[in-house]
């Protein structure tokens, strides 16, 4: 069986090559098993050159990983990859929200056209194209994209990462102040490793057909981080809801780009909908090993 896995180069895509590459190996990537025996793995990459430098030593030995050239803007390069590829591990890209929908659909349209037979999606628990949150509707779009294109589909749809999320709670540790426009909002923060050991092991079953929540162990308000925060730092952290446009000022002033203060500002505006709250057990259904609570990413982060 062939497994293509896109973005192979980013944090993410890297994992999921690497847990793909030794499954059948290892007695603690959730993938153990003489039915999971290593299969080939294409690791797709703008700069496929670029590969072995972010694969784990066990990854690069195996033997079964191939870079090779696909470019989400380069709908030939994408065709000429997935050919002949039953499975398609499609972790979504990022940036600017319109680009990155044009870019899905090329994926998409290839996927189709060259028969693959199961594509798992990295989309978000927020995927209502009615959500506040740009790529709520990037995520929407493309499972709708990919219901019509005839693959096989399992949509894996993540909460929030923790580790992304510590850019907000970062500051908060030496100000003892969380800021942020969260309102009552709930949130399940998720580990992204534990995000990739779910994708790897929904490539090696059959299309399921429907969305996995992959969430935290727990789903907080943001009075609620507050309080792990305090007990990471030692020092009381409280939680101030502050206006939208106060962050936005705040983005701006710290020099961030525009795109990404737009993208940041929808995000709690869904969170403020409370739109991220969902808990589920997938991770550890999935993997058979619980998923990691924020304290615990926090304190490694």
């Amino acid at each position: 069986m062939r497994i293509a896995v896109t973005g192979s180069t980013g944090t993410l895509g890297s994992q999921v090559v690497g847990l793909l590459a030794t499954a059948g190996h290892s007695t603690h990537d959730g993938l153990h098993g003489p039915e999971n025996a290593p299969h080939e793995v294409l690791a797709l990459a703008r700069r496929p050159d670029a590969v072995p430098a972010v694969l784990s030593p066990a990854a690069h030995a195996s033997g079964v990983v191939v870079p090779v050239h696909a470019d989400y803007d380069d709908a030939g390069s994408l065709r000429a990859a997935l050919r002949g590829v039953d499975v398609l591990v499609f972790v979504s890209g990022d940036g600017e929200a319109a680009r990155m929908l044009v870019q899905h659909e090329n994926v998409v349209r290839a996927a189709s056209a060259c028969g693959v037979g199961h594509v798992v999606y990295l989309s978000g628990v927020d995927a209502d194209v009615a959500s506040p949150f740009c790529y709520a509707f990037t995520n929407g779009r493309t499972e709708q994209l990919l219901v019509e294109s005839g693959c096989g589909v399992t949509f894996a749809r993540a909460s929030l990462f923790t580790q992304f999320f510590a850019g907000f709670l970062r500051p908060a540790l030496l100000s003892g102040e969380l800021r942020v426009p969260a309102g009552g909002g709930r949130v399940a923060l998720v580990s992204r490793a534990d995000v990739g050991r779910c994708l790897a092991a929904l490539a090696l079953l059959p299309p399921s057909g429907r969305h996995h929540d992959l969430t935290g162990p727990e789903s907080f308000t943001f009075e609620g981080l507050a309080g792990v925060l305090t007990g990471i730092a030692g020092i009381p952290v409280s939680y101030t809801d502050v206006p939208a446009r106060v962050l936005v000022e705040e983005l701006a002033r710290s020099g961030e780009d525009p795109w990404w203060t737009y993208a940041y500002s929808t995000m709690f505006a869904s969170v403020r909908e409370d739109r991220w709250g969902t808990v589920s057990g997938e991770v550890l259904r999935l993997t058979g090993r619980a998923s990691s609570s924020v304290a615990e990413v926090l304190a490694r982060t």
